[in-house]
């Protein structure tokens, strides 16, 4: 048996099909108008059938109804839980940039919320933008410390 290598991988027959070659003469079967008819719109470069549009109907974003609000300026948190931060070993003191360095948040733009789930072991000094007041109080019974840190 002949070993197998890369250059001589290919796909099966039949699986592959050719491009459609537009507007190379009679001969290929869509030359003179490419397969787009005469004149009219669609036939023009630059056309693009918009999704809105329905050709006088009401378009469906102004059928269906409308609800709820939409707050622009809405302060979304990445949420930390206590458990997760008892996990982190060798550390008395947990900054921003710690959790970012052990993959406990994803990014330094987003404000950091930590929450009551889970319990400490040991004090740890936590710095970060907000807390619940459960994880305040569960940090302090641990003899811990909580500081407000505005990192963004």
């Amino acid at each position: 048996m002949k070993n197998i290598t890369l250059s001589d991988l290919r796909p099966p027959k039949g699986a592959t099909k050719q491009k459609k070659r537009i507007g190379r003469g009679p001969g290929s079967g869509t030359g003179k108008t490419s397969g787009k008819g005469h004149k009219g719109q669609k036939a023009r470069t630059g056309y693009r059938k918009r999704a809105a549009k329905e050709g006088g109907q009401m378009p469906l974003n102004r059928r269906l109804p409308k609800r709820g609000f939409f707050n622009l300026f809405r302060v979304e948190y990445q949420a930390v839980n206590l458990a997760t931060l008892a996990k982190l070993e060798s550390v008395e003191t947990i900054d921003a940039k710690l959790m970012l360095e052990r993959r406990v948040v994803r990014n330094l733009r987003k404000p950091i919320k930590i929450l009551a789930n889970g319990e400490l072991d040991r004090p740890l000094t936590i710095s970060a933008d907000a807390a619940s007041a459960a994880a305040i109080k569960k940090i302090e019974t641990a003899g811990g410390k909580f500081e407000v840190a505005k990192t963004c």
